[in-house]
């Protein structure tokens, strides 16, 4: 399976000029299509706009037909798989949300839609203020096998890869909008350490593969780190972009490496097996409804 991520550093605000260089980036990948290509969380209008995501908010169906327009205007009627994130407007409710396109001769169809479900609201973040957030965690088919999408901050909570690698996820792709903090002793920033440590457990305790899309780029005085990387279900980095320019990163995924990942160290089959006693223990804190009604 031959992946591409397309790192973007967007226009802030400007969709159509966005777009534009979306296109520009199916153009560089003419000539040797791959089979998916990821972009990073905000892909086409970038992350920080407050009120403003209530202008430039679309709905899927839209931004699915932009994208394939895209594509096929760079790339003719090649069937391909793309990820992007994008603000959904979804009959007045807004999310923060990634697409899983399928575009082929004559049609394009979204195969799913992930909604953030973690909405940060600290530090420079005000995600929660003016979205809502999703409720579910999907795992679905695709042409690959079976995948899960987790926007950027899903990702920290170790509990949501887990859940997507027990429903069967064997990738799982990240696109991120990502400001950077502090800095390591060898001058790397802190944030870009930190998420490589995240995505690589995820990788190495289910044998998964782990495709992240980072946004790159300024907006209102906040670098985005870029960095997008793909890791193998052992935990290796094998390509990684740098973290502060627009470019397109490459990447040839063998699948069986995730049998052969799971063999080796197999901790997704010894977790499936212990989950049940760990979800019944009696001493887990429960949603307050649910909690009510164990007390009837």
């Amino acid at each position: 399976m031959r992946v591409a991520i397309v790192q973007t550093k967007p226009v802030k605000g400007r969709y159509a000029e966005n777009l534009r260089a979306a296109g520009e980036a199916f153009a560089q990948l003419a000539s040797d299509p791959p089979d998916l290509i990821v972009f990073p969380e905000a892909a086409l209008t970038g992350y920080f706009l407050e009120g403003a995501v209530y202008d430039l908010a679309l709905c899927a169906p839209r931004f699915a037909r932009d994208l394939a327009d895209a594509w096929r205007e760079a790339c003719g009627e090649r069937t391909v798989d793309v990820v992007a994130g994008f603000y959904e407007n979804d009959d007045g409710t807004f999310y923060n949300s990634a697409i899983y396109l399928r575009v082929e001769r004559g049609s394009e169809q979204i195969v799913h839609l992930h909604r953030k479900m973690f909405l940060p609201t600290y530090g420079v973040f005000d995600e929660e203020r003016f979205l809502s957030r999703g409720r579910k965690l999907g795992v679905f088919e695709t042409r690959f096998g079976r995948m899960s999408m987790l926007v950027c901050e899903d990702a920290w909570h170790a509990i949501v890869p887990t859940l997507a690698a027990i429903k069967g996820a064997r990738i799982l792709i990240v696109p991120s909008a990502s400001p950077g903090r502090g800095i390591e002793g060898d001058r790397e920033l802190s944030s870009i350490t930190q998420w490589r440590e995240v995505l690589r457990q995820a990788a190495i305790e289910h044998g998964v593969y782990v495709i992240y899309a980072g946004l790159t780029g300024f907006e209102g005085g906040k670098g985005m780190t870029g960095s997008s990387c793909v890791i193998d279900p052992r935990g290796e980095v094998i390509v990684a972009a740098p973290p502060l320019e627009a470019c397109i990163v490459r990447a040839e995924l063998d699948l069986r490496e995730i049998e052969l990942a799971r063999a080796g160290l197999p901790l997704l089959g010894d977790l499936s097996a212990a989950l049940p006693d760990l979800l019944l223990d009696d001493e887990l804190p429960l949603p307050r409804g649910a909690r009510d009604a164990s007390d009837r």
